[in-house]
């Protein structure tokens, strides 16, 4: 599953027996050879479905972790572009991947954990980093486009409803809210039985260690999802992303989630 660059089943190991937050600071350096990172084919995909909703000048990637949706939003906006994550380590990572016009190679650069920096990217729109909690976003009503990747399973069932009003709060009226969210495996099938491994194996792991991990596949479900979205304050519809293609029975194997404050 993983390159040479990955880490080690030790690293991995002490990483799920952290806090949410500390493990990805640890797991940071090496996340993007690992397959959490969303893969491009993904982020294409949405770049392309998204760019039909358009155009945006300002953009949100709620906890962008290494970067890799504020590099779909430097596609799509023209002015600004703000990555929010509460994981010091994955904000230093992130800024590596995207440094100011000018800036000396990131690799010289001394570790920071100041809460934004101003980074003017080349042609494209500034790019902004912050460090926040999702749950409690330090945002006026100023972005016209937010997106998430990756992220969803990080937060339970109960606290989802106050990240969508969250985004919400952040965005403009007429603002959209997009991401990707995949189809279920079919029941049986040996992808079913993996998440449903995981999640039982992460159950007991919560239950009997502190601090908790929260990391869950099976408490997204897209019924709810579009509950708490509407009771947000969003108008939602469903479109099928069609270059990540379809499953037997002809439904997409992935949707793109829109939802807009209106």
């Amino acid at each position: 599953m993983f390159t040479e660059q990955g880490p080690t089943v030790r690293e991995l190991a002490v990483q799920a027996l952290s806090s949410i937050e500390r493990g990805y600071d640890l797991l940071a350096p090496k996340f993007d050879h690992t397959p959490y990172r969303t893969p491009d084919r993904v982020l294409d995909a949405v770049t392309d479905e998204v760019r039909r909703l358009g155009p945006f000048d300002t953009g949100l990637d709620v906890c962008c972790g290494t970067g890799a949706g504020v590099g779909v939003l430097r596609r799509l906006c023209r002015e600004r572009v703000v990555g929010v994550d509460f994981s010091a380590g994955m904000l230093a990572e992130a800024r590596a991947a995207f440094p100011p016009e000018g800036e000396r190679p990131a690799e010289e650069e001394p570790a920071g954990e100041e809460q934004a920096e101003d980074e003017p990217a080349g042609e494209g729109p500034a790019v902004d980093w912050v460090r926040a909690d999702a749950r409690s976003l330090p945002f006026a009503p100023a972005f016209d486009l937010a997106l998430s990747f990756g992220a969803f399973g990080h937060f339970l069932p109960t606290e989802r409803f106050g990240l969508f009003a969250e985004v919400y709060g952040s965005l403009r009226p007429g603002g959209q809210f997009v991401f990707p969210i995949g189809a279920p495996p079919p029941v049986g099938s040996r992808a079913y039985w993996t998440l449903l491994g995981f999640d039982a194996a992460m159950r007991v792991r919560n239950a009997l260690w502190r601090p908790q991990f929260v990391m869950y596949y099976r408490t997204f479900r897209l019924g709810d999802v579009l509950e708490d979205l509407t009771r947000a304050g969003f108008a939602v519809r469903l479109t099928p992303l069609a270059e990540l293609g379809r499953r037997p029975d002809g439904s997409p194997r992935a949707r793109l989630v829109v939802a807009t404050r209106e």
